[in-house]
């Protein structure tokens, strides 16, 4: 991870606590040391760990934060935060995913620091604003408004954006203390779109 410039001693801590082999099918557990994508169903998938580890350097996390991920999949990354953080609070549009995680984070991992919640992650989670971090694991056209009004003063979202079909920018935002917001991008990467929630049929 050094050679390719994570140097947060915090976050390598953490990846070297979390075992991605719990977060991916058993059919793949043989490549989850693998540094690149791996499918988790449902059109969804567990990040590369490089871009997982930068994605959660450039949040500077000091263990006090509030956080809040969009896009839980099958936990991963929630593992990370959560170590990294006070409490963490991880939104999953696709139920299934969500449950499986849970089973992860809650039952093997037994964290005590993580709320889930099965919804529509560019909504955000409005009852628990503001957020000191915000981490988004899927890519969106343009800068969700809930999640940018989430955001508290003083703090900083990670997020990619961009079209499905494109390569997209790995983006850091952060908003002062006069809520004016700064935006730098990191790299281009490439992420499954944020989906929405789907309307219910009645």
């Amino acid at each position: 991870m050094y050679r390719r410039g994570i140097r947060d001693e915090r976050v390598l801590w953490a990846l070297g606590q979390v075992e991605r082999r719990l977060f991916v099918p058993p059919s793949l557990r043989d490549h989850a040391d693998d540094d690149g994508p791996l499918p988790i169903g449902h059109g969804q998938t567990v990040s590369q760990p490089y871009v997982v580890a930068l994605m959660t350097e450039e949040l500077a996390l000091r263990g006090g934060e509030k956080v809040l991920e969009v896009g839980t999949g099958s936990g991963y990354q929630t593992a990370l935060l959560a170590l990294l953080s006070a409490r963490v609070y991880s939104v999953e549009v696709v139920a299934e995913l969500a449950a499986g995680a849970a089973q992860v984070l809650l039952g093997t991992l037994g964290l005590e620091n993580v709320e889930l919640r099965v919804a529509d992650g560019a909504l955000g989670w409005p009852e628990e604003a503001p957020f000191d971090r915000i981490a988004v694991t899927a890519a969106a056209r343009r800068m969700p408004p809930a999640l940018l009004e989430q955001l508290a003063s003083g703090g900083r979202m990670v997020i990619p954006i961009g079209d499905e079909e494109s390569v997209q920018t790995l983006v850091r935002v952060e908003k002062d203390d006069a809520g004016q917001l700064t935006e730098r991008a990191l790299l281009p990467v490439r992420f499954v779109p944020l989906v929405s929630a789907k309307p219910a049929v009645h």
